[in-house]
Protein backbone atom coordinates (compact mmCIF):
# COMPACT_ATOMS: atom_id res chain seq x y z
CA UNK A 1 0.00 0.00 0.00
CA UNK A 2 2.75 2.58 0.60
CA UNK A 3 4.52 1.95 -1.93
CA UNK A 4 1.34 2.27 -3.86
CA UNK A 5 0.89 5.83 -2.68
CA UNK A 6 4.47 6.61 -3.42
CA UNK A 7 4.13 5.42 -7.21
CA UNK A 8 0.85 7.25 -7.72
CA UNK A 9 2.09 10.61 -6.11
CA UNK A 10 5.24 10.09 -8.46
CA UNK A 11 2.97 9.71 -11.57
CA UNK A 12 0.98 12.54 -10.40
CA UNK A 13 4.09 14.79 -10.22
CA UNK A 14 4.76 13.17 -13.77
CA UNK A 15 8.27 12.78 -12.65
CA UNK A 16 10.67 9.62 -13.17
CA UNK A 17 11.85 9.33 -9.97
CA UNK A 18 10.10 7.75 -6.38
CA UNK A 19 8.22 10.37 -4.79
CA UNK A 20 9.50 11.20 -1.19
CA UNK A 21 6.29 11.69 1.07
CA UNK A 22 6.52 15.02 3.46
CA UNK A 23 6.27 14.48 6.81
CA UNK A 24 2.32 15.73 6.54
CA UNK A 25 1.49 13.38 4.33
CA UNK A 26 3.38 10.34 5.75
CA UNK A 27 1.26 11.13 8.94
CA UNK A 28 -2.27 10.97 6.71
CA UNK A 29 -1.11 8.53 4.82
CA UNK A 30 -0.74 6.27 7.90
CA UNK A 31 -3.85 7.42 9.48
CA UNK A 32 -5.71 6.34 6.13
CA UNK A 33 -4.05 2.68 6.31
CA UNK A 34 -5.29 2.06 10.03
CA UNK A 35 -8.65 3.81 9.81
CA UNK A 36 -11.98 2.80 8.76
CA UNK A 37 -13.09 6.78 8.39
CA UNK A 38 -13.41 6.54 4.31
CA UNK A 39 -16.13 3.49 5.01
CA UNK A 40 -19.51 3.35 4.68
CA UNK A 41 -20.01 5.57 1.53
CA UNK A 42 -19.35 9.41 2.91
CA UNK A 43 -18.56 11.82 0.24
CA UNK A 44 -14.49 11.67 -0.65
CA UNK A 45 -14.29 15.66 0.57
CA UNK A 46 -15.56 15.01 3.83
CA UNK A 47 -13.13 11.70 4.02
CA UNK A 48 -10.15 13.70 3.68
CA UNK A 49 -11.34 16.25 5.59
CA UNK A 50 -12.47 14.36 8.58
CA UNK A 51 -8.54 12.70 8.53
CA UNK A 52 -7.25 15.98 8.88
CA UNK A 53 -9.37 16.86 11.53
CA UNK A 54 -8.20 14.11 13.84
CA UNK A 55 -4.37 14.85 12.61
CA UNK A 56 -5.43 18.29 14.26
CA UNK A 57 -7.32 16.38 17.16
CA UNK A 58 -4.25 14.25 18.36
CA UNK A 59 -1.76 17.41 17.72
CA UNK A 60 -0.07 14.89 15.40
CA UNK A 61 -0.69 18.56 13.59
CA UNK A 62 0.33 21.67 15.45
CA UNK A 63 -0.28 25.05 14.53
CA UNK A 64 1.76 26.38 11.71
CA UNK A 65 2.93 23.03 10.33
CA UNK A 66 2.24 22.52 7.05
CA UNK A 67 0.04 20.85 4.98
CA UNK A 68 0.69 17.90 2.66
CA UNK A 69 0.51 19.38 -0.78
CA UNK A 70 -2.72 18.95 -3.33
CA UNK A 71 -0.73 16.42 -5.16
CA UNK A 72 -0.13 14.46 -2.15
CA UNK A 73 -3.36 14.23 -0.90
CA UNK A 74 -4.61 13.35 -4.50
CA UNK A 75 -2.00 10.59 -4.70
CA UNK A 76 -3.29 9.14 -0.95
CA UNK A 77 -6.33 9.13 -1.05
CA UNK A 78 -7.21 8.61 -5.57
CA UNK A 79 -8.85 11.89 -5.91
CA UNK A 80 -9.33 14.69 -8.00
CA UNK A 81 -7.67 18.05 -7.14
CA UNK A 82 -11.17 19.69 -7.34
CA UNK A 83 -11.82 17.70 -4.43
CA UNK A 84 -8.98 17.89 -2.42
CA UNK A 85 -9.33 21.52 -2.50
CA UNK A 86 -12.97 21.45 -2.01
CA UNK A 87 -11.99 19.61 1.03
CA UNK A 88 -9.38 22.79 2.15
CA UNK A 89 -11.59 24.87 1.57
CA UNK A 90 -13.97 24.13 4.03
CA UNK A 91 -11.11 24.38 6.34
CA UNK A 92 -9.55 27.74 5.67
CA UNK A 93 -13.10 28.60 5.65
CA UNK A 94 -13.27 27.80 9.78
CA UNK A 95 -10.53 29.08 10.52
CA UNK A 96 -8.41 25.78 10.99
CA UNK A 97 -6.24 26.24 8.42
CA UNK A 98 -4.86 29.03 6.61
CA UNK A 99 -3.67 29.14 2.84
CA UNK A 100 -0.47 31.18 2.24
CA UNK A 101 0.07 32.04 -1.73
CA UNK A 102 3.21 30.58 -2.95
CA UNK A 103 3.80 28.60 0.27
CA UNK A 104 1.46 26.31 0.49
CA UNK A 105 -1.43 25.04 3.46
CA UNK A 106 -0.59 25.58 6.98
CA UNK A 107 -2.30 24.72 10.42
CA UNK A 108 -3.87 28.11 11.66
CA UNK A 109 -2.19 29.29 15.12
CA UNK A 110 -4.78 30.08 17.75
CA UNK A 111 -6.17 33.71 17.78
CA UNK A 112 -4.35 36.10 20.02
CA UNK A 113 -6.83 37.65 22.47
CA UNK A 114 -7.44 41.02 22.29
CA UNK A 115 -9.57 42.50 25.67
CA UNK A 116 -10.59 46.23 24.97
CA UNK A 117 -10.25 47.66 28.34
CA UNK A 118 -8.25 50.76 27.65
CA UNK A 119 -6.20 52.65 25.41
CA UNK A 120 -3.11 50.47 24.36
CA UNK A 121 -1.13 50.29 21.03
CA UNK A 122 0.21 47.02 19.51
CA UNK A 123 3.68 47.09 21.14
CA UNK A 124 1.84 47.17 24.27
CA UNK A 125 -0.91 44.91 23.79
CA UNK A 126 1.42 42.11 21.87
CA UNK A 127 4.71 43.02 24.37
CA UNK A 128 2.43 42.13 27.21
CA UNK A 129 1.54 38.38 25.88
CA UNK A 130 5.36 37.71 25.59
CA UNK A 131 5.66 38.10 21.85
CA UNK A 132 8.42 40.34 20.37
CA UNK A 133 6.97 42.66 18.27
CA UNK A 134 8.46 44.56 15.84
CA UNK A 135 7.34 47.12 12.35
CA UNK A 136 8.42 47.29 8.94
CA UNK A 137 7.80 51.13 7.74
CA UNK A 138 6.17 50.55 4.43
CA UNK A 139 6.11 54.51 3.68
CA UNK A 140 5.56 58.30 5.04
CA UNK A 141 4.41 61.15 2.99
CA UNK A 142 3.83 64.67 3.73
CA UNK A 143 -0.14 65.08 1.68
CA UNK A 144 -2.71 67.64 1.82
CA UNK A 145 -5.86 65.53 4.43
CA UNK A 146 -8.19 64.68 2.22
CA UNK A 147 -12.21 65.00 3.26
CA UNK A 148 -12.54 62.05 5.35
CA UNK A 149 -9.05 62.18 6.89
CA UNK A 150 -10.01 66.24 7.46
CA UNK A 151 -13.19 65.54 9.03
CA UNK A 152 -11.50 62.63 11.73
CA UNK A 153 -8.82 64.93 12.30
CA UNK A 154 -10.99 68.08 12.79
CA UNK A 155 -8.95 70.11 10.60
CA UNK A 156 -9.75 72.01 7.21
CA UNK A 157 -9.75 70.20 3.82
CA UNK A 158 -5.99 70.77 1.99
CA UNK A 159 -4.62 70.68 5.41
CA UNK A 160 -1.33 69.38 5.46
CA UNK A 161 -0.49 66.12 7.54
CA UNK A 162 1.48 63.50 7.92
CA UNK A 163 0.38 59.95 6.30
CA UNK A 164 2.36 56.98 7.70
CA UNK A 165 2.07 53.36 6.49
CA UNK A 166 4.07 50.35 8.60
CA UNK A 167 3.59 46.44 8.90
CA UNK A 168 3.10 45.23 12.92
CA UNK A 169 4.80 41.86 13.45
CA UNK A 170 4.35 39.56 16.61
CA UNK A 171 7.11 37.21 16.84
CA UNK A 172 8.07 37.69 13.14
CA UNK A 173 4.26 36.91 11.30
CA UNK A 174 2.39 39.89 10.23
CA UNK A 175 -0.41 40.55 11.79
CA UNK A 176 -1.82 43.93 11.25
CA UNK A 177 -1.20 46.82 8.46
CA UNK A 178 -1.65 50.41 9.49
CA UNK A 179 -2.03 53.47 7.95
CA UNK A 180 -1.76 56.36 10.68
CA UNK A 181 -2.75 59.84 9.27
CA UNK A 182 -1.14 62.78 11.91
CA UNK A 183 -1.31 66.74 11.62
CA UNK A 184 1.73 67.37 10.12
CA UNK A 185 2.94 69.92 12.87
CA UNK A 186 3.89 67.19 15.10
CA UNK A 187 3.59 64.13 11.85
CA UNK A 188 6.96 65.70 10.40
CA UNK A 189 8.65 65.11 13.81
CA UNK A 190 7.30 61.73 14.28
CA UNK A 191 8.42 60.99 10.86
CA UNK A 192 11.61 61.23 11.25
CA UNK A 193 12.11 58.41 14.21
CA UNK A 194 12.79 55.50 14.12
CA UNK A 195 9.63 54.00 13.59
CA UNK A 196 10.66 50.31 13.28
CA UNK A 197 11.33 50.13 16.75
CA UNK A 198 9.54 52.84 18.80
CA UNK A 199 6.27 52.90 19.16
CA UNK A 200 4.19 55.78 17.84
CA UNK A 201 1.74 56.34 21.77
CA UNK A 202 5.58 56.10 23.38
CA UNK A 203 6.59 58.76 21.23
CA UNK A 204 4.01 60.77 21.53
CA UNK A 205 3.84 60.41 25.40
CA UNK A 206 6.95 60.11 26.34
CA UNK A 207 9.21 61.92 23.98
CA UNK A 208 6.50 64.58 23.03
CA UNK A 209 4.74 65.22 25.98
CA UNK A 210 1.56 64.82 24.15
CA UNK A 211 -0.97 62.87 27.24
CA UNK A 212 -3.20 60.66 25.59
CA UNK A 213 -6.47 60.02 26.50
CA UNK A 214 -9.02 58.65 25.11
CA UNK A 215 -10.06 57.31 21.36
CA UNK A 216 -13.25 56.50 19.33
CA UNK A 217 -12.78 52.91 18.05
CA UNK A 218 -15.20 51.55 14.92
CA UNK A 219 -14.64 47.71 14.38
CA UNK A 220 -16.41 45.96 11.19
CA UNK A 221 -15.55 42.78 9.55
CA UNK A 222 -13.72 43.30 5.92
CA UNK A 223 -11.81 41.24 3.11
CA UNK A 224 -8.12 41.96 2.11
CA UNK A 225 -7.41 44.35 -0.87
CA UNK A 226 -4.85 42.80 -3.19
CA UNK A 227 -2.54 45.24 -1.38
CA UNK A 228 -3.46 44.50 2.00
CA UNK A 229 -3.73 41.17 1.90
CA UNK A 230 0.31 41.39 0.39
CA UNK A 231 1.32 42.63 3.35
CA UNK A 232 -0.32 40.43 5.70
CA UNK A 233 0.84 37.38 3.73
CA UNK A 234 -3.02 36.07 3.28
CA UNK A 235 -4.88 35.83 0.29
CA UNK A 236 -6.56 38.18 -1.70
CA UNK A 237 -10.38 37.96 0.16
CA UNK A 238 -9.25 36.99 3.00
CA UNK A 239 -11.09 38.03 6.35
CA UNK A 240 -9.97 40.86 7.99
CA UNK A 241 -10.71 42.58 11.23
CA UNK A 242 -10.92 46.59 9.49
CA UNK A 243 -10.39 49.08 12.75
CA UNK A 244 -10.43 53.15 12.42
CA UNK A 245 -9.30 54.51 15.61
CA UNK A 246 -9.30 58.30 16.08
CA UNK A 247 -6.76 59.04 19.54
CA UNK A 248 -7.44 62.12 21.49
CA UNK A 249 -4.94 64.49 23.88
CA UNK A 250 -6.58 66.37 26.47
CA UNK A 251 -9.83 68.41 25.17
CA UNK A 252 -10.41 65.79 23.10
CA UNK A 253 -7.89 67.15 20.23
CA UNK A 254 -7.33 64.79 17.94
CA UNK A 255 -3.94 63.75 17.68
CA UNK A 256 -3.98 60.54 14.96
CA UNK A 257 -6.39 58.68 13.42
CA UNK A 258 -5.31 55.25 12.25
CA UNK A 259 -6.76 52.72 9.91
CA UNK A 260 -5.85 49.30 11.17
CA UNK A 261 -6.13 45.90 9.10
CA UNK A 262 -5.90 42.76 11.54
CA UNK A 263 -5.97 39.54 9.99
CA UNK A 264 -8.98 37.87 10.91
CA UNK A 265 -7.45 34.28 11.88
CA UNK A 266 -5.37 35.39 13.62
CA UNK A 267 -6.71 38.30 16.36
CA UNK A 268 -10.19 38.33 18.77
CA UNK A 269 -11.37 41.40 20.23
CA UNK A 270 -13.25 40.93 23.76
CA UNK A 271 -14.86 43.41 26.06
CA UNK A 272 -17.21 43.25 29.23
CA UNK A 273 -20.52 44.73 29.20
CA UNK A 274 -22.26 45.60 32.45
CA UNK A 275 -25.89 46.43 32.85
Amino acid sequence: MRNSVTQRLASAMEKKRPAVLSRGAKLLNDLRLRSALEEGGAPLHYVIRRHIEQLLASKALKPGDQLPTELEIMAIFSVSRITVRQSIAQLVARGTLIARPGKGTFVAQPHIPHQLKKLTGFFEDMGALGMKVTSKVISIEQMRAEPGVAEKLEVTRETEITRIERLRLANNEPLSFDISHIPAEIGRRIARENLAVDPLFSLLENKYGIHLTEADYSIEASLASPRVARHLEVKTGSPILLIERVTYSKDRCPVDYETIYYRGDRIRYSTTLKR
